[in-house]
């Protein structure tokens, strides 16, 4: 058997990745045409103003945020994530026995420590 066989062999079992993936940008690129073909193309004001829920918008959508709202999304996203481990933790409890029970004592240490910080610094008032 020469080379090119065995390449040739070796890349008949990636024929079926191939056709997906080509298959897959077909019926990508076939849905953005017929979308854009078959769509109404009528440019009423009504249709070309921005919508709100429903109420008229009364400034510009591009407002700055305080950096409050983006420190209390992080802290909360953080607390819940920490939280989270505390669950596989007391699955494995009976198999990691004290040293398991020192680990989680210091990361809830150190989750208290973070929160006493953030409390005290404001982080969490929603003023």
């Amino acid at each position: 058997m020469s080379g090119f066989d065995l390449l040739s062999e070796y890349l008949t079992h990636y024929f079926p990745i191939l056709f997906f993936v080509v298959i897959a940008l077909f019926f990508g690129i076939w849905s953005l045409v017929v979308s854009y073909l078959v769509q109404p193309k009528y440019p009423e004001p009504e249709k070309l103003t921005t919508y709100e829920c429903g109420s008229e918008p009364f400034s510009d959508a591009r407002m700055p945020f305080p950096v409050r709202y983006y420190i209390f999304a992080m802290l909360f996203v953080i607390f819940d994530i920490e939280v989270i481990f505390l669950y596989p933790w007391a699955v494995v409890f009976t198999k990691i026995e004290l040293i398991g029970l020192i680990e989680m004592l210091v990361f809830i240490g150190l989750f208290l420590v973070a929160y006493v910080y953030a409390w005290r610094k404001g982080a969490l008032e929603w003023d």
